[in-house]
């Protein structure tokens, strides 16, 4: 695994959480809690609300995968403990961070508010470095070093499988290096939870338009049939997929942007969707497409 830049829990889950007695209270808690935030569980075997809200707990923080830890204290066995943190009813939870309690609740929870909870929690230690990693592939891959790109990419995702920035980027850069059919394979593979997000719908459209490209006619010939017949859309529409595949990107939006103007409806609105293809393939801050996107907007609206 790469690293980041800063230190990742890589605990497995099982010492993610434990029983913790008095004398191991300072350890595991207060010392323990300088690197990651825990969950303290305050609990007693007969104690009926307990029985639901420890196992929900565990699988939160389990689902942390790290970024959270939890100690269970059974106050019959710890009372000291308990009664120096003024436990006077249980189910009780306190979260430490920083070797001082943070924030907690009394009684059984639903799980919708345990996991609001821990994910509040898990973001108090940040990112573990993930951010920064994401920002150095992004940076490789802007620099053509698309092999180190899709290393870094990957690693990240063996951290959060679901992060839709770096399956996205692991998508592009598996097209910069000309892998077609892997990326291909990795936006339909997607995790349910990001398929449809911003980052792999670009790659989606990054993937359609080198298809496109790979049949674009010649320029020169199309600009010539253009001029010569201004109306005649379909000549327009492949001028335009051969200057995106000439890397004349801002030309091609131009190109759509008038066959639009001239007729929307032409081919099932074919214009309007190449144009939202190239969008999504770009940035959203690109200014081709905050460009292109007032000037679709104005004609849409006038």
């Amino acid at each position: 695994m790469l690293e980041f830049g800063q230190k990742q829990n890589t605990a497995p889950a099982g010492d993610l959480i434990r029983d913790v007695t008095e004398a191991e209270f300072m350890k595991e808690v207060i010392e323990a809690s300088a690197e990651v935030p825990v969950i303290v569980d305050f609990w007693a075997p007969w104690c009926g609300p307990c029985k639901t809200l420890g196992p929900a707990l565990e699988a939160a923080v389990t689902a942390a995968k790290g970024k959270v830890r939890m100690a269970k204290v059974n106050v019959d066995e710890n009372q000291m403990i308990a009664a120096q943190l003024r436990i006077q009813s249980i189910p009780t939870v306190y979260a430490f961070w920083q070797g001082k309690p943070v924030d907690g609740f009394q009684g059984a929870v639903a799980g919708s508010e345990i996991k609001a909870f821990v994910d509040k929690l898990a973001g108090l230690a940040g990112d573990g470095g993930l951010g920064e990693a994401l920002e150095a592939a992004e940076a490789m891959l802007a620099e053509g070093a698309a092999v180190d790109a899709a290393e870094t990419f990957a690693a990240i995702l063996g951290e959060e499988p679901e992060n839709a920035a770096a399956y996205g980027g692991l998508i592009r850069a598996h097209l910069a290096m000309g892998n077609e059919e892997q990326a291909e394979g990795l936006i339909n593979s997607a995790p349910a939870a990001i398929s449809q997000s911003a980052e792999v719908e670009a790659g989606r459209a990054q993937l359609a338009l080198l298809k496109q490209a790979a049949n674009a006619g010649p320029v020169a010939e199309l600009l010539d049939r253009v001029l010569s017949h201004p109306d005649d859309h379909q000549a327009r529409f492949d001028l335009a997929q051969a200057l995106h595949a000439a890397g004349k990107v801002e030309g091609a939006v131009e190109e759509l942007l008038e066959l639009f103007r001239r007729d929307r409806e032409w081919n099932d609105g074919a214009a309007k969707a190449q144009l939202f293809t190239i969008f999504e393939a770009l940035k959203p801050t690109d200014p081709i497409v905050l460009k292109g996107r007032r000037k679709l907007s104005s004609m849409i609206f006038a």
